[in-house]
């Protein structure tokens, strides 16, 4: 059941890329109710795959490194899903559908076990972290998938060359203003991860050096992200070129820390 569900979800979110991708070959709309019914039918299935392993192998199913990536594919899947179904077009499925393919499938070729099974009080504590800690970091995946879209769409317009770019991605407003919001929700979202990482670790004194440096690492990311737009008004542009690069720059520290660590079996 964990495997088929997991294979039908991977190949709806492939399916709702191949999909949106579909204006850019042939002169046709955008295709919107298909992308989201197929983000809707992978999300159903993946939600169906993490019950199914949460159920057999228990509450601390998360914190092994394949469910774990697993975890982060769905979420990112969630936040494509809402956002695409507000802004009404289908461009950023273009990039978040395959990356949330991507982990996904990586989680199973990892294999879905647990790292650990705490129980009880402390494995609500972890879970309810984890869970907080990858939405904050799909907001921020949101974030810069929008603003990569923002700089290739400005581009064009500048150029003049008004190609399929310029026809199927949303308005530079639209993409902004996703940017814009995905970077607060994130950061809100990462902060409330964040803050019960630290009191975990606090509370039964265990300090993991990798997942501290990287949470924190993103933390400061996304925070100086958001503050930035709300406190000292930045730009679109430079909005977009930040959140781009900062978030390839948290991707390529999990990379280093990855590999570094010595627990293979957890997510770092």
């Amino acid at each position: 059941m964990i495997v088929i569900a997991h294979f039908i979800a991977i190949s709806c979110y492939v399916g709702a890329a191949a999909l949106a991708a579909l204006p850019f070959a042939r002169r046709v709309r955008a295709p919107v109710r298909g992308v989201v019914s197929l983000l809707a039918s992978g999300i159903v299935a993946h939600a169906v795959a993490l019950a199914s392993l949460v159920q057999q192998t228990g509450s601390g199913s998360l914190t092994g490194l394949g469910p774990a990536l697993s975890f982060a594919g769905f979420v990112l899947a969630v936040a494509l899903l809402f956002v695409e179904a507000f802004a009404r077009e289908v461009s950023l499925a273009l990039v978040a559908a395959p990356l949330a393919a991507l982990m996904t499938t990586a989680g199973n070729i990892t294999g879905l076990r647990p790292f650990m099974d705490p129980g009880g009080a402390k494995a609500f504590w972890l879970i309810t972290h984890i869970v907080l800690s990858f939405a904050g970091m799909a907001a921020y995946a949101t974030a810069a998938a929008a603003g990569a879209m923002y700089l290739v769409a400005r581009r064009e317009l500048k150029s003049g060359q008004f190609g399929a770019v310029y026809r199927f991605f949303p308005p530079l407003e639209t993409l902004d203003r996703v940017n814009h919001l995905s970077s607060i929700v994130g950061f809100l979202v990462l902060t409330l991860g964040v803050g019960l990482a630290g009191g975990y670790s606090i509370a039964y004194r265990t300090m993991a050096g990798p997942e501290m440096v990287w949470g924190l690492g993103a933390w400061v990311c996304i925070g100086a992200l958001a503050l930035g737009r709300m406190l000292r008004g930045w730009q679109a542009r430079r909005a977009a070129i930040i959140s781009a690069v900062t978030f390839a720059s948290v991707i390529a520290l999990y990379v280093v820390l990855r590999v570094s660590s010595l627990d293979r079996g957890q997510f770092l």
